[in-house]
């Protein structure tokens, strides 16, 4: 007998004398439904608890599913989060540092508004330039209301009520500018507002 001959003989075949290979593949659920009905022939009581228990698996089966979905999506959220806290936390890494050199700023240009020409002007506005120059590039943006503007609490100081033409309750002066840096208001800015 020959190789090919041995494995045809030792092939299993069904009732209709077909190769179990040549038979389409069942899938799970219809292997269970098929044994099922063979052992229903044969005990109906054994079947009936087989089909309990099968419904039984596949709520359990569906319930598992749902909490793996339920997981995954609490997961995403975790990370969206987490991402979003780690971008905040990098634009305001360097807030501390920003606000120890607002004062820095505001005394240099303070030195530039003195009306004597005291030899150093030149240097005092690079120097005034390129540390705004830094600060942009930490994403610092000043605060700088236009006078007739309605005032905000979040963004603006007011440090008096003066007497004014303008609307009352709107700016009448910037007195000192404010900054804010990765969408958080580090200093409000000064300004005095008319007397209504």
């Amino acid at each position: 007998m020959t190789d090919e001959a041995d494995a045809a003989a030792e092939e299993p075949t069904d009732a209709d004398g077909e190769s179990e290979a040549d038979a389409p593949e069942e899938t799970g659920e219809e292997l269970d439904r098929s044994l099922i009905e063979r052992v229903a022939e044969y005990d109906e009581e054994l079947a009936e608890e087989l089909r309990e228990d099968r419904a039984d698996y596949e709520e359990r089966i569906d319930d598992l599913e749902g909490k793996l979905t339920r997981k995954q999506a609490d997961f995403q959220n975790f990370k969206k989060r987490q991402q979003k806290k780690l971008e905040q936390q990098q634009a305001r890494a360097t807030e501390s540092l920003v606000e120890d050199l607002l004062p820095v700023r505001d005394n240099l240009a303070r030195a530039l508004e003195q009306d004597e020409d005291t030899g150093i002007r030149e240097g005092v506005e690079g120097t005034l330039r390129e540390l705004d120059s830094v600060l942009a590039d930490e994403g610092v943006e000043r605060i700088e209301p236009e006078p007739g503007e309605e005032p905000d609490p979040e963004r603006h100081e007011v440090l008096m009520r003066v007497e004014s033409d303008r609307p009352a309750g709107t700016i009448e002066e910037l007195y000192r500018p404010g900054y804010e840096m990765g969408e958080k208001v580090i200093r409000t800015a000064q300004v005095t507002v008319s007397e209504e």
